[in-house]
């Protein structure tokens, strides 16, 4: 078996790689390293700097293999600042997606395995479950739906088929924590680590459930060979939500720091997000071990410690000022840029 794994170098897609490879599958990774480091590649596989994006770069990789399965994973997953960044966030999470769809039917790839998001389901449809209509409210949820159509379509002519993954902020080893606009307990941990409070947006009672990426890489990695699965949508991750500011106690605690927070101004987003996932545990539950946001945190805290504080950059290709948080719009006015 070969298969392809685009974001390689990322938080999950290095997770998945690593699953592949016990599997016995062949693995070639790609990566841009925009948000990843080569450093999280498992050894075993054959690595290659480059974009989705690339037309020429994904149909040179498609010619020189021959792929059994593609697992998507490539994304720039900041929901609340895809607001602000449409075009690069179309570029990247719907036109990159579309090559290799493309590119997947051309040399008849036997299943696409599609990291998209529960942002596409929007906000007021709690639990949020796989029959739901979508409704995403921001443009990174509205380009993961397309994708997800897109797949669903390319089913139906061409017979590609799909799995299609709506995970929910995932944390764990591997996450790049020195990110400033997304994957908050990598932020919580980073802000410990250099002296400094932990933010929130608003109050601090939003909800989510933070899943362990243990809960989510191994099931994610073994749906190509379960063929049961195919052409299906899959919410996946923890099922217990928790506020913003319980999250930053418990990180806080697993850290050994105390609870120090700086409240920041609200902004536009889902005020809460969990899903149900009785249909994941119902193909993938000998894979599930609901680890615990306790237990979960506590094992990346360890990771994080050795690995040390991060020193993320701003993003550099702010699209929209307008509206755009005030803490956002001061790292951006920090490196520099015109608003």
């Amino acid at each position: 078996m070969k298969s392809l794994v685009t974001g390689a170098a990322g938080f999950i897609g290095s997770h998945v790689s690593r699953h592949l490879l016990e599997a016995g599958h062949e693995v070639i990774g790609i990566d841009d390293l925009s948000g990843g480091f080569e450093d999280h590649v498992p050894k075993d596989v054959e690595f290659m700097k480059g974009s989705v994006t690339d037309t020429d770069f994904i149909n040179k990789i498609f010619e020189d293999h021959k792929f059994d399965y593609v697992f998507h994973l490539a994304a720039y997953a900041a929901e609340g600042l895809s607001h602000f960044i449409k075009h690069f966030n179309y570029t990247n999470n719907l036109l990159g997606s579309v090559n290799l769809i493309n590119a997947s039917v051309n040399k008849e790839v036997k299943c696409f395995v599609f990291t998209s998001s529960i942002a596409v389901y929007g906000r007021n449809q709690l639990p949020m479950a796989e029959e739901t209509t979508p409704q995403p409210e921001d443009p990174y949820g509205i380009a993961k739906y397309a994708v997800e159509m897109d797949l669903k379509e390319a089913h139906e002519m061409f017979g590609l088929n799909y799995v299609i993954f709506r995970p929910h902020n995932v944390y764990g080893e591997n996450q790049n924590i020195g990110d400033k606009y997304r994957n908050v307990i990598g932020i919580f941990m980073n802000q410990i680590m250099q002296g400094q409070p932990m933010t929130i947006f608003g109050d601090g009672k939003q909800t989510r459930a933070f899943s362990y990426i243990d809960d989510v890489a191994p099931v994610i990695a073994a749906s190509a060979s379960r063929q049961e699965a195919y052409n299906q949508v899959f919410n996946v991750g923890a099922d217990k939500p928790y506020s913003v500011n319980e999250l930053a106690e418990v990180v806080a605690k697993a850290m050994g720091a105390k609870a120090e927070i700086n409240h920041l101004e609200a902004r536009n987003e889902v005020v809460d997000a969990y899903s149900a996932h009785d249909k994941v545990k119902k193909y993938f539950g000998d894979l599930i071990k609901n680890v615990s946001l306790d237990e979960g945190v506590v094992k990346m805290a360890v990771w994080a410690k050795k690995t040390g504080a991060r020193e993320g950059q701003a993003f550099t290709g702010i699209e929209v000022w307008r509206n755009l948080p005030p803490s956002w719009a001061a790292l951006g006015k920090s490196q520099k840029l015109n608003p």
